[in-house]
């Protein structure tokens, strides 16, 4: 089953391959949605301090732990620092309160959010923020080297703003956390990712569920008799990748993690010749 399989990160660390996303989820739903993830199966949640959420992440959690006898050690918990925090003592900061949030004695892994505060994002000029994002890595690192943080990475980072991270640091990014998903697949950015060790996870993999009115994907999931979603999800896993769907219904929450079946060759070929959604 893929719940129980994992990648292996680039210092060791194992991270269950499929994470539940809790994107746009307010807390209390959060805290449900957690709890259903875990008892179906899930190990991996993903949140952020820009989703407001990590208290009811850290809630569901908690819950799940008693319901199910699981061991904290056996939950990988993802968070981020805000894209909008680029300073050493903010990101310190963060930190702390992240783990005060999510009421861990540690976090599996934080990643920076984004390399430019988010309203500048998408501009082709403007502040790069090299100088800043590497003010925040060295705080992400010594939380790492002191044991509060098992893995460290970033998010929306293009090419330029990981060789900066990789020349102004000492850890190289575990992940790379970015948007790819059927008809949106940023070839280049994947291939640098993977010749330097880091793993892409892939947030929105149903492209916040416009894949749904693409007829070409709607008739490639009923031809394997799966949901678009779940189609969605395998094809990310077959290009080795680690999908973050997402929902807060339990039964979809358990339905989007039945992804052992495999898309066949030919039609892998065609879902990525699909382009523009």
């Amino acid at each position: 089953m893929v719940l129980e399989e994992f990648y292996k990160l680039n210092n060791g660390q194992r991270i269950p391959k499929i994470a539940l996303g809790t994107w746009q989820t307010p807390n209390d739903v959060a805290a449900t949605a957690v709890t259903a993830a875990i008892e179906a199966g899930y190990r991996h949640i993903d949140t952020a301090i820009a989703y407001e959420n990590e208290a009811g992440v850290g809630a569901g959690l908690k819950a799940a732990l008693q319901s199910t006898g699981i061991h904290r050690e056996s939950i990988f918990i993802t968070t981020k620092i805000p894209a909008e925090v680029k300073n050493y003592d903010g990101a310190v900061r963060c930190i702390q309160e992240s783990m005060d949030r999510l009421d861990a004695f540690h976090i599996d892994m934080m990643l920076i959010h984004a390399p430019r505060p988010w309203a500048e994002m998408g501009s082709t000029s403007g502040n790069r923020y090299f100088k800043e994002n590497i003010e925040v890595w060295k705080a992400l690192e010594e939380a790492y080297e002191a044991g509060k943080i098992r893995a460290i990475g970033v998010s929306n980072f293009e090419i330029d703003d990981l060789n900066n991270i990789m020349a102004g640091g000492r850890v190289i990014p575990a992940v790379n956390q970015i948007r790819v998903h059927i008809g949106h697949v940023p070839t280049e950015l994947i291939d640098f990712c993977e010749q330097n060790g880091i793993l892409v996870e892939a947030y929105s993999p149903n492209a916040t569920g416009r894949l749904l009115k693409v007829p070409e994907v709607c008739a490639m999931a009923e031809k394997y008799h799966v949901s678009v979603p779940q189609l969605a999800s395998r094809f990310v896993l077959q290009l080795g990748l680690l999908p973050l769907p997402k929902s807060v219904h339990e039964e979809r929450i358990r339905q989007n993690a039945k992804l052992d079946f495999e898309i066949n060759s030919n039609d892998m070929a065609s879902l990525l010749k699909l382009d523009g959604l």
